[in-house]
């Protein structure tokens, strides 16, 4: 492979630190939570620690196990799963990160540290091996429901193992025959006399669902308990561990692996059918009031989803920073103004333009999907921490309209990003000795899991755009014209600023337009495009956070307060965040007016389009 710059000589920076750095303390001003009596014992001393050790263990630990937890997959072997042999020395390592627990409060052994740290430290771990990150969030989020609706007795059986890391949790929502139609759930719970239900039915790609890394997994299970109604009023949430006390020891649960899925991507973290109950002997705990299980799981869901785009930006992040480096160090071909001139030296393949525009598609669908999830974290923290019921009141309905969108455009955007880092490495690229087409392959679960596109696109429409009379649009037109007012003031985009607050303005009728349609029981019209209507404010928000950060970096250069030492490199970037937000705001606002039209006037070829003229 003479001239092929090998993956192993390569510099992987995962995540761009001072795109971090940036977007917490000069975008967001991370350190204005600490004013908040939750965050109160902590500062930006503790929050850069807190990312210097997760940088460190993504980069030095997580990364090299990446590829080879790729290539060899986790076996199915006497009915158990057995990891790669990498993580049972990665896992003590993670758990020692505090990180499972962090945001939660100290009174259950948390850190009470923002969210919005959080999640982007976590998204160090995500680009640096996302099978890992995964165990980790997945418990985080199973533990946070014991906490929000056990009993005592069960966050002291369950909940404080797993925020300690002993045990690992699962969220077992999905059943072979009904997939993302939770209402069809069928696994029983049938009370029991000594105050626990027994469990039996089916789950499928539980992902987590068993392993040799730990002595306990606690399924939360959605199932409906005997004589309850049908549909999702009927559904209960249950703890399941694997094991279970018995006496002074533990048994087995009679949780059992039906089977492995074999995936195409993320293929270092098991994803299995599950059989709860074949023996007639699984038993089960009561989480939350009965009839009230999808209410419950609706917070772990949300997190997930939240969780599911920093993996998405995460996943499309490590492949830009690889594209990066590789256009900068592979030589091939020369200027178009000098290419008869074979005597010339090859310059690398980043002086030519087209790389260009493929490298800056990523960096803008990267760093704009980094500061949409950054934005919706801190808003989830003031959701929960904020001094006043009105700002919890605001911040609850702001982050409720982003979570679908934050969860969705990494995913569908990244999966586009992921492939322009292919091709930036060529026929390489198409190769499995270079990591892009692994990446690739983990992207594309992101638009799958944690709900389809399809459903968060009826989502957002169907709930979250319509709720309290569109109070949450109002929210959001609110924060688009305050970033309009200070990029105006910063003297930067005139154009492209008037363009981004027509754009809002006109969603405003589209969606009373929309939501008519259902009031007047067309609730079929109403959500026919509502892909559409996801992907158009997408881009909205998204031009949204770029024009926020473009106005920053100009302030910043207008400020003259760059020293010598740090002059290039500091314009350098802050140059580089005007550039990439001039070409999102250029070329993806002017996609919105045509998206807008096919939801305004209706067009119905795939709603008239019958099964049998496929």
């Amino acid at each position: 492979m003479s001239g092929c710059i090998m993956p192993d000589t390569m510099a992987n920076p995962l995540v761009c630190d001072r795109n971090i750095d940036f977007l917490l303390y000069e975008v967001l001003d991370a350190p204005s939570l600490c004013t908040l009596p939750t965050f109160a014992e902590h500062g930006r001393e503790t929050f850069d620690l807190v990312l210097q050790n997760s940088r460190r263990f993504a980069r030095e630990v997580l990364f090299p196990t990446y590829k080879p937890m790729d290539a060899e997959p986790p076996q199915l072997e006497n009915g158990r799963i057995v990891l790669h042999p990498a993580w049972r020395k990665i896992y003590p390592q993670l758990c020692s990160l505090d990180l499972i627990a962090a945001s939660r409060p100290f009174a259950v052994g948390g850190q009470q540290l923002p969210l919005l740290l959080t999640t982007l430290a976590s998204a160090y771990l995500m680009a640096g091996n996302l099978n890992v990150a995964g165990i980790l969030g997945l418990t985080a989020g199973a533990a946070h429901l014991i906490e929000a609706f056990g009993s005592d007795e069960l966050r002291q059986e369950f909940m404080t193992r797993m925020y300690r890391g002993e045990w690992t949790g699962t969220m077992a929502l999905t059943e072979p025959h009904a997939g993302s139609s939770l209402a069809d759930v069928k696994t029983r719970a049938t009370p029991t006399a000594d105050g626990h239900y027994l469990i039996q039915g089916a789950k499928i790609f539980i992902s987590g669902g068993d392993h040799d890394l730990t002595d306990n997994i606690v399924h939360m299970t959605l199932a409906r308990i005997d004589g309850a109604p049908a549909g999702l009023k009927g559904i209960s949430l249950f703890a399941v561990p694997r094991r279970r006390r018995h006496g002074d020891g533990w048994v087995d649960n009679d949780v059992a692996v039906t089977g492995m899925i074999h995936k195409i991507g993320w293929r270092g973290a098991p994803s299995l059918a599950l059989q709860f109950g074949e023996q007639g002997d699984c038993n089960g705990w009561l989480c939350g009031e009965p009839g009230r299980g999808l209410s419950c799981m609706f917070q772990m869901m949300n997190e997930a989803r939240l969780m599911v785009g920093t993996n998405g930006v995460a996943t499309a992040s490590v492949a830009y920073h690889q594209a990066v480096q590789y256009a900068r160090e592979r030589p091939q071909g020369r200027p178009l103004s000098s290419k008869a001139d074979a005597s010339r030296p090859q310059v690398p393949i980043v002086e030519h333009a087209d790389v260009r525009r493929m490298l800056l598609r990523q960096k803008a669908i990267v760093e704009g999907g980094l500061a949409l999830l950054a934005t919706a974290a801190k808003q989830a923290d003031l959701f929960g921490h904020a001094g006043t019921a009105a700002e919890r009141h605001r911040a609850g309905l702001l982050l409720d309209l982003l979570t679908p969108i934050a969860k969705s455009f990494p995913a569908e955007y990244g999966f586009e990003s992921n492939a322009l880092a292919l091709q930036v490495h060529g026929g390489y690229g198409y190769s499995s000795e270079f990591l892009p087409e692994a990446w690739l392959r983990d992207q594309k679960l992101n638009s799958l899991h944690e709900g389809t596109t399809g459903i968060h696109g009826i989502d957002l429409l169907g709930r979250k755009v319509v709720a309290e009379g569109g109070a949450a649009l109002v929210i959001l037109q609110e924060e688009i014209l305050a970033t309009v007012a200070r990029a105006q003031r910063a003297a930067i985009f005139p154009t492209l600023c008037e363009r981004l607050a027509e754009t809002m303005a006109s969603v405003l009728p589209l969606t009373m337009q929309l939501a008519s349609k259902g009031l007047q029981g067309d609730v079929e019209g109403m959500l026919l495009h509502s892909a559409d209507y996801l992907q158009l404010l997408s881009i909205v928000v998204v031009s949204w956070q770029w024009l926020l950060q473009a106005a920053v970096a100009a302030e910043k250069l207008a400020a003259g307060t760059l020293t010598t030492d740090m002059q290039t490199t500091e314009r350098d970037f802050y140059e580089g965040k005007l550039c990439a937000a001039q070409y999102w705001l250029a070329t993806e606002l002017p996609r919105v007016p045509q998206l807008l039209a096919l939801c305004q006037q209706g067009e119905d070829s795939y709603a008239r389009m019958k099964p049998e003229w496929f």
